[in-house]
């Protein structure tokens, strides 16, 4: 099996409204040895990947796809299932697939989807090298393999907290757009845009999160709104440090004042050799230490998003049981590091217990007068790490009045987002009954621990910030116009850009006379491709996005965007082909120019020449209304559709009309025949366009009017 191409379609193809990676595949010989026919074969490939069983191809349920190995089918069939597969095991989930043959013998197109192309490239050519071994019988590493793929996942990918937000997004029909390669997320298009990155978002303020970072001053501020915080201050040596115990009264607490994630914590120190030693490890991990009262209870993080609490998870201490022959190390590794609950990757809710990289463990064992070597007498319990393990939730049980007092330190830090650590002994009852206090307020928390929580029930956390950042009736979109066809789009998406200018709209504009925003061209040349609509979609100032695709874009990129409230298709020359993509037929060629039309809103409009019998045929096929537009006023088209409660926009005599069963709009006194260098088809696509979008007959006969085509602009 040889690669001829592999395509990376980003947006929208003839495949699907998903990203694909799609592989032209030459199969040689194979292509008279389908599987059934190679000894061997089907028990060697579903021994390596017994889960393909778990595949529905062809009759629709688990199985599917086994039968059809057993019956009898092709290399780039197979290789469409084992590549979803092993993304599948790597823990990126696929789900589409397809294999296509050409019109070439032995060559196939494999379409898969891909969340993430390096990741897909990979998982493509390891798929081609397991049928491969799987077909000559020789041997091939599955467990490497897939452990290869999970690296270029978590090296490529979206974090888990960065993914759920998109996920959340996407389930609102919030389009987004990764800004990098690392957990920079564009939500919405446009003007309509917001920011996150992880779980701080383009409201979060940098001067809050100076504060949040800034231990002593949060308390400072808390203290003046009546929020409950431990006693301390800020100290500056290990005998400042004892000092200050003396005088709160012992025990307390000895941290950073900027570090996070509990790194050089300790905690209910008694001793001045405890508070020293204390020192020095929290001096290691920040730029000032602070002593503070001890607060009993159990450490808590409560998330706040947008003034709301979302989720709340308590910790526990840790502590292993001596059995009087294993070390303190090896009693960790035993009693502790094997619960599946903990990992060192990202998506574990729990982590690893590593002594010798983790300071403070070492430090919370050797108060106790034992080191990671001593061997405990039987059934002597110890304590290994006093805060951390914050995993279980606790959302349910959070007392109103603790609700409140998170959500007030958010506002006075003025995070929109963020992680409240409280200490309490119950967190269903008030702060100020039991001493709980508040220690520290976060910016950018975690959010694993309420996905993935040790115990109890994960919490829609990524819902609750996409809520916060984007109204019930908002959607994140600007109107975006997609075109396409065979001729004229060009010419369409320029005279469309200008009606839209005119009715205030700060325009957009990739075409293939360049990038355009506003009245000024950005980048010239051919901006009629994926990349040129991203940059539209990404420019804050944009309020509508004109964006023409050639069937070439279509297929070798996808369109740039996720959906369209106007798609126009101006005409299809089915006899033109495209044999360089394997698009031959008058069939294949209509599929390509649907895509245009698959991705019309709901309650958008596709805007199509009712003098072509292909764009009427493609009608129905559009999720939102239909728009016609003619030359002849009379078509039976026309009169079928605004009959049954359409509208269209036609020529009569020198004037277009804008008909609808309701009333007839002449758009006066237009000098059609003197635009001699204007298409009326064109005319007519653009005007529909307009109208489609909501912009009056005025101005659209207006527009009309003053408009004309830069010589060479057609």
């Amino acid at each position: 099996m040889k690669f001829l191409k592999i395509l990376a379609l980003r947006g929208p193809n003839i495949w699907t409204y998903r990203p694909v990676l799609e592989a032209w595949l030459d199969i040689g010989p194979l292509e008279d040895s389908p599987s059934n026919l190679i000894p061997g074969f089907y028990e060697r490939l579903t021994a390596w990947l017994p889960t393909l069983a778990e595949h529905r191809c062809g009759i629709g349920e688990p199985g599917g796809f086994l039968q059809r190995l057993r019956e009898g089918t092709w290399p780039g069939h197979i290789l469409e299932h084992v590549t979803l597969e092993l993304q599948s095991l790597a823990g990126m989930q696929g789900g589409f697939g397809k294999a296509r043959s050409t019109s070439v013998r032995g060559v196939y197109k494999v379409a898969v989807r891909s969340r993430n192309e390096k990741v897909s490239i990979a998982a493509l050519h390891a798929a081609r090298n397991l049928v491969m071994a799987a077909i000559e019988d020789t041997p091939f590493d599955v467990p490497a393999t897939i452990n290869h793929l999970r690296e270029l996942v978590d090296s490529h990918c979206l974090g888990p907290s960065t993914a759920c937000i998109v996920d959340a997004a996407t389930q609102r029909s919030i389009p987004s757009i990764r800004l990098t390669d690392g957990n920079l997320v564009q939500l919405g298009y446009g003007a309509c845009q917001h920011r996150v990155w992880t779980a701080e978002t383009d409201r979060t303020s940098a001067i809050a999160e100076g504060i949040s970072r800034n231990k002593d001053l949060t308390k400072q501020l808390l203290t003046s709104c009546g929020i409950p915080v431990p006693e301390g201050r800020v100290v500056d040596s290990p005998e400042d440090a004892w000092e200050a115990a003396e005088d709160i009264g012992v025990p307390v607490v000895v941290k950073p004042t900027d570090a996070n994630h509990g790194r050089g914590v300790s905690m209910e120190l008694m001793t001045r050799a405890e508070v020293e030693a204390a020192y020095h490890l929290a001096d290691a991990e920040g730029s000032e230490v602070i002593v503070e009262r001890f607060v009993r209870g159990n450490e808590h993080r409560l998330l706040v998003v947008g003034g709301k609490l979302a989720a709340a998870v308590r910790g526990e201490s840790i502590s292993v049981v001596a059995d009087g022959v294993s070390t303190v190390r090896q009693l960790i590794d035993l009693q502790v590091n094997s619960d599946p609950r903990r990992g060192e990757a990202e998506e574990f809710p729990l982590d690893v217990l590593l002594v010798d990289e983790n300071p403070a463990v070492k430090f919370e064992i050797e108060r106790q007068g034992f080191t990671a070597d001593s061997v405990l007498p039987k059934d002597t319990a110890i304590v290994v790490q006093r805060n951390g393990n914050v995993a279980f939730d606790v959302t349910d049980n959070v007392h109103p009045d603790v609700a409140h007092a998170v959500t007030l330190a958010a506002r006075v830090v003025g995070l929109d987002i963020a992680g409240v650590d409280l200490v309490a002994e119950d967190i269903s009852q008030p702060l100020d009954v039991q001493r709980g206090a508040i220690v520290e307020v976060n910016a950018g928390p975690g959010l694993l621990m309420h996905l993935k929580p040790a115990e109890g029930q994960p919490r829609p956390v990524g819902k609750a910030i996409v809520d916060s950042l984007f109204a019930d009736d908002e959607s994140g979109r600007i109107p975006v116009i997609g075109i396409s066809g065979s001729h004229g789009k060009t010419q369409v998406a320029r005279m469309l850009a200008r009606l839209i200018h005119l009715s205030g709209s700060y325009v957009g504009l990739a075409c293939s006379d360049g990038l355009f925003a506003g009245e000024r061209r950005i980048e010239k040349g051919n901006c009629a491709t994926w990349t040129a609509a991203q940059k539209l979609l990404m420019n804050r100032k944009v309020q509508t996005a004109v964006i023409e695709n050639s069937a070439e874009t279509i297929l070798s990129e996808g369109l740039g965007y996720d959906r369209c409230q106007v798609g126009i298709v101006t005409n299809i020359e089915s006899e033109k082909h495209f044999g360089e993509f394997y698009i031959e037929t008058p069939e294949q060629v209509y599929n390509v120019m649907r895509t245009q039309v698959d991705v019309v809103l709901d309650e958008g409009i596709a805007v199509l020449n009712a003098a072509d019998p292909l764009l009427v045929q493609m009608a129905e096929l559009c999720d939102g209304d239909v728009m016609f537009f003619a030359a002849d006023a009379d078509s039976p088209v026309i009169q079928s559709h605004v009959a049954q409660g359409g509208r269209a926009v036609v020529q009569k005599d020198n004037s277009l009309l804008l008909v609808s069963s309701a009333c007839k709009i002449p758009l006066a006194n237009l000098p059609v025949n003197a635009m001699t260098n204007i298409n009326i088809d064109y005319l007519l696509a653009a005007v529909a366009a307009a109208w489609a979008l909501g912009i009056s007959p005025d101005l659209i006969s207006a527009g009309i009017k003053a408009f004309s085509l830069e010589q060479g602009d057609v």
